[in-house]
């Protein structure tokens, strides 16, 4: 076993020295997060277009609804004529359009019901229909709104009131139960954009560590086809020694770069308390250990260098995409239960919710199974496959 230490350790000393593998282990993923973070960094996680024609051209309702529109930080309304709405929705430029119809106002101002049209190509988008269902919130606030204006006019209809009077009233009033409602929802952000970071975060750590990893597959190999590996066989070192080695460097590469990210992240968002940063800790030497028995699989069933890339580039990938690391994936679909067979969904939870004030590692032994059950499965299966010695040489 001292060997095997002594040879990882001689490995991670050459990853240390090698440039162009810290540039993409540790300086890549760090501008990356930056980058993320310079797009939307103090802004809402939703900033839409909503994508409006006006038919009601001088209604002052529709007027209103539009400045109403217009007023919402997360949304910037685009006027477009009728025309322009059907051509750009034919060349899929826009998904989804509103139209106000022309008798909206006049509608309005009579007690009659009206109604705004969506048009939309497919399903409208997920932008499309956040941005559809704000338009019907804010129109159905102004509803509500006359409705009451109207109920207080027909209150007040014997008591000699105007009807300008009664409309200033209830503005007014509506106004300042908007300003100080009854009932106020307040939003808490702890450690700068917390939601941000839990959001990225996660995903950037893991993706790099696991694609940096199994990429690790590759030198290995190399060095097989090399004769690199049957060499080294011919000092004291045996075969389980030269594989626990391999594991070992694997290791502690994964967790030098996940100790770096979290560094950063702890010291510039305050995310981590002393206590929750070693726990967390914990979960990223885990995820290590389960990249780094994954790449000795890839590097046990690849014959060559490309194999091994080609295969730690796909699998990588899939881990990503199926462990919602840039996206959410909706509970119960079919892709969530997909996703169940990527360990970047366990270990992006993991983090998340290491993240969150009051988390112990209890609140992620799920997590922490399912990762250690895929690193003792792999090293028992890349075991078996694992050669020294180049196939025919």
């Amino acid at each position: 076993m001292r060997r095997a230490v002594a040879l990882s350790l001689r490995e991670v000393r050459s990853y240390l020295q090698d440039r162009a593998e810290l540039v993409f282990s540790l300086v890549l993923p760090i501008a990356i997060f930056a980058l993320m973070y310079g797009a939307f960094g103090g802004q809402s996680l939703f900033n839409g277009t909503a994508y409006v024609v006006n038919l009601d051209t001088d209604g002052v309702y529709s007027q209103r609804l539009i400045d109403r529109l217009n007023a919402k930080e997360e949304l910037e309304v685009s006027l477009l004529t009728l025309e322009q709405a059907n051509t750009k929705l034919e060349g899929s430029d826009i998904l989804v359009c509103a139209i106000i119809p022309e008798d909206f106002s006049e509608k309005l101002s009579t007690g009659w019901p009206t109604q705004i049209i969506f048009k939309q190509r497919g399903n409208g988008g997920t932008e499309g229909q956040i941005v559809a269902g704000m338009v019907r919130a804010e129109a159905d606030r102004m509803s509500q709104e006359l409705q009451a204006e109207r109920q207080v006019r027909l209150a007040l209809a014997g008591y000699g009131m105007g009807g300008d009077q009664v409309e200033t009233t209830v503005r007014n009033l509506l106004r300042r139960e908007e300003e100080s409602p009854l009932i106020r929802v307040t939003d808490t952000t702890l450690g700068g954009e917390a939601s941000l970071i839990l959001l990225f975060l996660p995903g950037v750590i893991s993706m790099f560590v696991l694609f940096s990893v199994t990429l690790g597959s590759r030198a290995i190999v190399e060095e097989r086809r090399k004769g690199t590996l049957e060499r080294l066989l011919t000092t004291q070192l045996t075969v389980g020694e030269l594989y626990m080695g391999k594991f070992l460097s694997g290791t502690l590469r994964g967790f030098l770069q996940t100790v770096l990210l979290l560094v950063l992240a702890g010291v510039v968002f305050s995310l981590f308390s002393p206590l929750a940063f070693m726990t967390t800790l914990v979960v990223a030497l885990i995820f290590s250990a389960a990249a780094a028995a994954l790449a000795l699989v890839i590097a046990s069933v690849s014959r060559t260098d490309d194999q091994a890339v080609g295969i730690s580039v796909f699998f990588t990938m899939a881990m990503v995409m199926l462990g919602g690391t840039f996206f959410e994936i909706p509970e119960g679909s079919v892709l969530a239960l997909i996703g169940k067979a990527s360990i970047n969904t366990y270990v992006n939870d993991a983090f998340k919710t290491m993240m969150v004030p009051g988390s112990t590692l209890s609140s992620v032994s799920f997590e922490l199974g399912v990762l250690l059950a895929v690193t003792v499965g792999c090293l028992l299966l890349s075991r078996v496959l694992f050669r020294a010695i180049q196939e025919g040489g």
